[in-house]
């Protein structure tokens, strides 16, 4: 029993909890923050990269084949570190913000971009070829026809790689972004108690269950169309 309250004591400490909690809360709300400007920067990257693919060029392709491997090999620890700390040297002053969103922009693009463009090569040549007959241009086809049917049969990778960017934000606080771990770390050594980290913890699982319950019915609806 005395295990058992001290487990309690250590890491769900209800009197820790309130006491820090204006500051996760406010960790919350920036994490939140960033998770809704990366996410959709991401996409759109992603969109971009995954449109200049089907470019049949090899100046297009070549140039995007090295971006997309080279930043979906860079750790994104390091590469946020780089342009928190590299860009001044340059004589461009970034804040902890916009370093993190372009770290991410530059990760998760990549990452979204072969994702879609798995997309895109899975509809048939042929329906690209039918809309084209029916007075539709190549881009009209790609936005009415192609892109519809290529974001439903990747959705689910799709939300599983969102799920990750949504944790890998977690990475902000290397560049003391206060986001809701930074803001948890800081609690925790102002109480000497994992409290604070434990409640973050929890506050990123009821955030992000939603989605991993999303994914699994996708999962399991692909699997039952078979």
């Amino acid at each position: 029993m005395e295990t058992l309250l001290d487990l309690r004591d250590a890491f769900f400490n209800l009197d820790i909890i309130l006491r820090a909690s204006p500051i996760l809360i406010s960790g919350f709300w920036m994490t939140l923050k960033l998770i809704l400007t990366v996410v959709p920067l991401g996409l759109l990257g992603g969109l971009i990269v995954a449109l200049l693919y089907t470019v049949p060029s090899r100046a297009v392709r070549w140039p995007l084949i090295v971006y997309v491997d080279l930043f979906r090999a860079f750790p994104p620890l390091v590469l946020l570190v780089f342009i928190y700390a590299g860009l001044p040297f340059a004589g461009y002053e970034i804040s902890a913000f916009a370093a993190v969103s372009l770290g991410f922009f530059l990760n998760t693009s990549s990452y979204y971009g072969e994702i879609l463009r798995a997309g895109i090569e899975s509809i048939p040549r042929g329906q690209v070829e039918a809309a084209r007959s029916t007075g539709l241009s190549k881009w009209q086809a790609m936005t009415w026809v192609v892109l519809p049917q290529a974001v439903r049969n990747v959705l689910p990778d799709l939300i599983s790689n969102t799920l990750e960017v949504a944790k890998l934000t977690s990475l902000a606080s290397v560049v003391a972004l206060p986001e809701l771990l930074f803001q948890a770390r800081q609690a925790q050594s102002l109480t000497f108690n994992a409290t604070p980290i434990m409640a973050a913890a929890i506050v990123y699982f009821v955030l992000l269950w939603p989605l991993v319950r999303l994914l699994s019915r996708l999962e399991h609806r692909m699997i039952a169309s078979h």
